[in-house]
Parts: C-alpha cells; structure tokens; sequence
C-alpha cells in the first residue's frame, strides 16, 4: 500500500507541483505521469546504489579518511539524489518532461525528498500495548 501511495504522490507531483518551478516543464496526462513515476524511482535507487558503492570504495581505499568528507556531504546533499535521478528521468522521457538546469532539478528533488518523507517506513511507537496483568 506504501508503494502505490509514493507511487501516486510523484505523479501527482509530476503533474501539479514540479510545474510550479520554473524551468520544470510536463507534457502528459497522469498515465504518463504514473509512468514516469516509475522510471524515476527505478532511476533514484540506481543513483543511490551507485553512491553507497562509491562512498564504499573510496572509505576502504582511503582506510576510513574519506568518511571525514562523505558523511558531511550526504547530510548536507541528500537532495541531490533525487534531482539527478529527475534529470535523468527528464533525459529519458524529454517528451514528457523537460527540466532546464541543476536549480530547478535541486528544488524539484526536495518536493521528491518530501514525498519520500511522507510516505517512508518511519512509524510512531505504538503505546496502546496491553499489559499481560
């Protein structure tokens, strides 16, 4: 249910909210939308798998030293994943979507952040536990 929720949270951000910035251009209907949707989460856990192997050979081969740069830059970058994989997704599907620099794609990736703010596995502890007495 998680996954059909983002699912149709980023194409509705695909076709309402990602519009709003100016440089984000979409030509579609919501099939379209939902398809893209799709291609971009296929493409936002390639970028992702694609750094953590990165970060890992460059911690291994630098004996630990490179965590002194890559923790501080994945805290303050964690939005960046997602704009590179809308770029990509723009580059692969330009008839639906078109995106005009690094500035849009950034403000973009955090509505995307957001999405997968909303509808992560963080859940509140349940506290309503009956007690066995």
């Amino acid at each position: 249910m998680r996954l059909i929720s983002r699912l149709l949270l980023t194409a509705f951000a695909f076709t309402a909210i990602l519009p709003m910035i100016h440089g984000i251009n979409f030509h579609g209907n919501f099939f379209a939308a939902v398809l893209m949707a799709i291609v971009f989460a296929i493409l936002l856990g390639v970028v992702e798998t694609i750094a953590k192997a990165l970060a890992a050979v460059f911690t291994i081969t630098s004996f630990g030293l490179a965590l002194l740069w890559i923790i501080p830059a994945y805290i303050l970058g964690f939005w960046i994943f997602p704009a590179l994989a809308l770029m990509l997704t723009a580059d692969l599907m330009p008839h639906y979507l078109s995106v005009q620099g690094i500035v849009p794609a950034a403000l973009a990736g955090l509505v995307m952040l957001g999405i997968g703010m909303l509808t992560s596995e963080f859940q509140l502890p349940n506290n309503n536990r009956r007690s066995a007495h």
